[in-house]
């Protein structure tokens, strides 16, 4: 019975998961049979993530990590596999907006922070998850999805949020990179760039009048997306549907980017 999309017996490490895109993608996966850790830096947000996400029977747990910690990466995944037993598919979803009223008057402490969640942050959960898919490949059990949300930010212009694109901008490039050494070992390493997504990072935008009317409007599915929009690709990714699927980027964005 073809059944790709089951992801009974999988785990998933799905960072920033307690709220936004990250959680629409983790609920999709326990839902599908999927064991799950989320990370995320404050720990009222990963309880109630939890017990949101418990209600679908599956194993869920989470930790308090700051991905822009090196030690903290390297002891959340540390533990997620001493818990769970491995890692089967990682996202690296946490993830800082810092835009500024001009490039020209953009700080160094932003561009710096910026770059420490959302570029090196990625570089750690990425680095250490595949160090043990790696592990687990030479003892037989290959395989793997590593998955890095990025952004139409990192495709195209985004005026005042430099620090941003070029966050997002090095995630699309590091996972084609992580794709082409990796796939001897059956892993794969793919990227999500978001569009207008309706969160928190983007809730100054859903409130101004001015955005809503000049750009949603020239998004052809004619709304903002959602986190659960994201929870399709997430299972796809996760699972042995796309066992032969790598380097690639999904653009997820109601066909903004194309109009």
């Amino acid at each position: 019975m073809f059944k790709p999309f089951d992801l009974t017996g999988k785990v998933a490490l799905v960072s920033g998961g307690n709220g936004g895109i990250g959680f629409g993608m983790a609920e999709a996966l326990a839902q599908s049979g999927c064991d799950v850790v989320i990370w995320g830096t404050r720990h009222e947000k990963n309880e109630e993530a939890v017990k949101r996400l418990r209600v679908h029977g599956r194993h869920i747990s989470a930790r308090k990590v700051d991905v822009a910690n090196e030690a903290e990466v390297v002891d959340g995944v540390a533990a997620a596999v001493k818990e769970m037993g491995r890692i089967d598919c990682a996202i690296a979803n946490a993830g800082v907006g810092g835009g500024a009223p001009s490039f020209s008057q953009m700080t160094i402490e932003i561009w710096r922070r910026v770059h420490a969640v959302n570029e090196e942050g990625a570089f750690f959960t990425l680095r250490e998850t595949a160090k043990h898919m790696v592990e687990r490949a030479g003892k037989g059990d290959a395989g793997g999805s590593l998955v890095g949300i990025a952004s139409l930010a990192g495709i195209e212009g985004a005026a005042r949020n430099e620090a941003y694109s070029a966050t997002k901008g090095a995630v699309l490039a590091m996972m084609r990179s992580i794709a082409v050494e990796h796939a001897r070992y059956g892993i794969r390493a793919n990227s999500i760039a978001p569009g207008w997504i309706a969160t928190d990072m983007t809730a100054g935008a859903q409130g101004n009048k001015t955005f809503q009317e000049k750009v949603i409007v020239r998004v052809p599915m004619r709304r903002w997306g959602t986190p659960g929009d994201f929870g399709g690709i997430a299972v796809y990714l996760a699972s042995d549907a796309s066992r032969y699927h790598t380097g690639d980027t999904f653009v997820i964005d109601g066909g903004y980017l194309v109009f």
